[in-house]
């Protein structure tokens, strides 16, 4: 208890939220979910996760949760307020984390995109629908051979629900697109 005490009191003094008191009432471990992976020790470079500026953890941990399925690893608040939740995608190894934005902080992400795999796409965006959520494109097969629906988060951020099955770690079908579209440009 005096170490705990100790975090918050440093976590006020410093300003850094990530040293504050873990939320326990949000803190749930999904049953059946996996406690560690295996890390690739041979010294290659490997995937963490991605960090998700967000003018409102809460509000973002709900729609990644809720909507999406995501599952609480961890989380923190400063001062009583969420500032950090690290998740996990509800079906492999990936994980998202979100992190308070400063007050005059943008968290426009221009040039990012976070991309979500789903095998039975139109299922799961019929039910995003059925919950009242807005999907900005509805599934539909990309030139490069996956089949793509896109949503937003509560931040603006851009978000690719997609299927490319057996394509996923080939080379993609873009120069045989492209020499369609060619074909129909021509006059």
């Amino acid at each position: 208890m005096k170490k705990q005490k100790a975090r918050i009191a440093s976590a006020k003094k410093t300003g850094d939220p990530r040293s504050a008191k873990p939320l326990a009432a949000n803190r749930a471990k999904p049953t059946g979910a996996k406690t560690s992976v295996t890390l690739d020790t041979s010294g290659n470079l490997t995937f963490n996760h991605a960090m998700i500026y967000v003018k409102d953890v809460e509000r973002g941990f709900r729609f990644y949760r809720d909507l999406l399925g995501f599952q609480l690893i961890e989380d923190f608040r400063y001062e009583g307020k969420p500032v950090y939740a690290r998740m996990r995608a509800p079906g492999g190894d990936g994980t998202i984390a979100l992190h308070q934005a400063g007050p005059d902080v943008s968290v426009s992400s221009d040039g990012v995109r976070l991309y979500f795999e789903v095998r039975d796409l139109d299922g799961f965006c019929r039910k995003l629908q059925q919950k009242g959520f807005y999907i900005t494109q509805l599934p539909r097969m990309m030139p490069w051979g996956w089949r793509h629906a896109y949503v937003n988060d509560p931040d603006g951020h851009e978000i690719s629900l997609y299927w490319a099955g057996e394509n996923r770690m080939k080379k993609s079908v873009m120069k045989a697109a492209q020499k369609l579209v060619d074909m129909g440009s021509k006059p």
